[in-house]
């Protein structure tokens, strides 16, 4: 394990915004419980699919979307506060 110093540009909890040491732009540090239930959420609308319930896996989809969409505004709210563009 190494020891490295990071900016930090919203507060340490779930869903922080980091750069990295040689970064350009900031990331987002997502939590191991958190990537867990995003890769599940995930293979809910796969496993939908492949029962051919396009109803289930559209309302599982519109979740995981609307919370992408959160964790996006997050990241560009971050990057305004402190007057970085955005990478895309």
């Amino acid at each position: 394990m190494e020891r490295i110093e990071a900016e930090l540009f919203t507060d340490g909890g779930n869903d922080a915004v980091v750069r990295m040491p040689g970064r350009q732009f900031p990331g987002v540090l997502v939590q191991g419980d958190s990537l867990h239930i995003l890769r599940s959420d995930v293979a809910e609308v796969v496993k939908a699919c492949e029962r051919g319930d396009l109803d289930e896996a559209r309302d599982s989809a519109g979740l995981l979307l609307a919370n992408l969409d959160a964790l996006l505004a997050r990241y560009e709210a971050a990057l305004g506060e402190h007057k970085i563009p955005r990478p895309y």
